[in-house]
């Protein structure tokens, strides 16, 4: 069964930084596109980022672009997501992702939605004005 652990939330300041962690077992790590989704009081769930297996490939939310930098350690079975110039508007639960067994990164890139799952309890991030 799939677990992922997500970890590094916390209170920062507006234009801080700070990087998460997600640490995946169950299934062969290196073999599926990864990906983070958040969460605000009261909002549906919202798509962040997503990494294809190998890493060589991201695929950003236009309100993350520029500001969020996903990656990802193979052989520590880990997904980051480096956050700076964090926003006000940033503050969510934060959960990581793991694509559906035998779907592509295109697919995963094209319908996040659709074909990342969340496996994990997620971690708070609160950025104050």
């Amino acid at each position: 069964q799939v677990q992922l652990v997500e970890s590094g939330g916390g209170l920062v300041q507006a234009g801080g930084s700070l990087r998460l962690s997600c640490a995946a077992s169950g299934r062969t790590f290196s073999s599926y596109a990864m990906g983070w989704f958040r969460q605000a009081p009261g909002k549906e769930r919202e798509f962040v980022v997503a990494i294809s297996w190998s890493g060589g490939s991201t695929y950003y939310a236009d309100s993350v672009k520029g500001r969020f930098t996903i990656s990802r350690d193979n052989a520590k079975n880990t997904v980051y997501l480096q956050m700076n110039s964090l926003k006000p508007e940033d503050t969510a639960v934060y959960y990581c992702a793991e694509a559906r067994s035998s779907v592509s990164d295109y697919d995963v890139f094209s319908y996040p939605y659709r074909y990342l799952e969340v496996w994990g309890q997620g971690t708070l991030v609160t950025v104050s004005s």
